[in-house]
């Protein structure tokens, strides 16, 4: 079994020690690093990582509508681009699907603000009519997106990738939207079947070659199941993780489902999926609470999983400066720790998230199962 022996190694690198840049000195060399599979370290990224501000008229509009609904979509994020030039290894994006364009290129919240002329907030509707699968957070409420089409937001992902090609593998978590929002008029968004869901791998696999890809078949290689491989420690080492980049669908089981359709594990499939430790098709999981699911995030690392959890939620602990679910995702040994701010937001308090020393990826001590 590996995981003792992942374990130590994981110990014999200096806390200190930054993953994606190694120092060189004593417990920071890069063959000691590049050595470490890569499901021994902890990165930090992002929650909604396309998310830009909803526009001060619309805010207003929808916080006498709904006022504690609109505290928790208060928030926003850079770039992708600038995101990954600030260490963010992890990025999230949420998908609806349009293959014929234009379901949401007039979005009912602007007409709710009425606003017009120079009054109302630059927009660009013209990425919005074109076909493919759309990224934004709400339907017509919150739909402000540094890269509204998916297949732009991967290629700014790849070309930062080629431009970094030393880069620590990077997470990218994908939500699917399908349910209608309480919002007289919205819009009612088209399920995920066996078409979009065969979409998404080919807009995924459009951008990304297979050799900048990890993939469950290329984990799974010629075990029996994604989790007998992952409990046997098949994830790639550093060495050949830099550069590449994991897709995980983080979805309530129907979705899963669907995404699996009839294969035995994830067969042919570019991304991994959410699903029960037992699974044969466990290879990620989502565990949001490191708090109360400390010791679940503990186990599916120990029995190889790769754990994403979130070190905050709905702004909450940027409001009032609480770090505590901060620091039990960060004393976890969950990979990916997510968070809503990599920075602090200048309106609430000092809160942000990121490394002890503002490394990019440190080791994390993974623990032996039982057995």
């Amino acid at each position: 079994m590996i995981a003792p022996l992942l374990a130590a190694a994981a110990l014999a690198i200096a806390p200190t020690c930054d993953l994606e840049r190694p120092s060189g000195e004593p417990g920071c060399t890069r063959e000691a690093v590049d050595a470490l599979p890569m499901n021994s370290l902890q990165a930090v990224g992002t929650h909604n990582s396309y998310k830009q501000a909803i526009s001060g008229p619309e805010m207003a509009r929808l916080s006498l509508a709904a006022k504690a609904t609109a505290l928790t979509l208060d928030y926003s994020h850079p770039g992708l681009t600038e995101q990954l030039d600030g260490g963010a290894r992890q990025l999230e994006l949420d998908l609806l699907y349009d293959p014929e364009g234009g379901r949401y290129a007039d979005p009912l919240g602007r007409k709710v603000a009425k606003l017009t002329g120079a009054d109302l907030p630059p927009w660009d509707p013209a990425p919005m009519a074109r076909p493919g699968m759309k990224v934004l957070h709400v339907q017509d409420i919150d739909y402000r997106s540094s890269c509204p089409l998916f297949t732009d937001c991967l290629r700014a992902i790849a070309d930062w990738s080629a431009a970094h090609p030393g880069h620590l593998p990077i997470l990218i978590l994908i939500n699917l939207k399908e349910d209608a929002i309480a919002f007289p008029g919205s819009v009612k968004p088209l399920p995920f079947d066996a078409a979009a869901m065969d979409a998404i791998d080919a807009e995924i696999r459009a951008v990304f070659a297979e050799d900048r890809l990890i993939t469950p078949d290329q984990v799974q290689g010629a075990f029996g199941s994604l989790r007998d491989a992952v409990r046997a420690g098949a994830w790639p080492v550093l060495a050949a993780a830099r550069g590449r980049v994991m897709f995980a669908l983080d979805a309530p089981p129907d979705q899963v489902a669907r995404y699996r359709g009839d294969r035995a594990v994830l067969e042919g499939r570019a991304m991994f999926v959410n699903i029960e430790e037992t699974s044969p098709a466990a290879g990620y999981i989502t565990l949001n609470d490191p708090v109360g699911e400390a010791a679940r995030i503990r186990a599916a690392t120990a029995a190889g999983l790769i754990v994403r959890t979130r070190a905050d939620a709905d702004t909450a602990e940027a409001r009032t400066g609480d770090t505590a679910r901060r620091d039990a995702a960060l004393a976890s040994a969950a990979q990916y720790v997510s968070t809503d701010y990599r920075t602090p937001d200048p309106r609430f308090t000092d809160y942000s998230v990121g490394l002890p020393g503002g490394v990019v990826g440190r080791a994390v001590e993974v623990v032996a199962p039982a057995d």
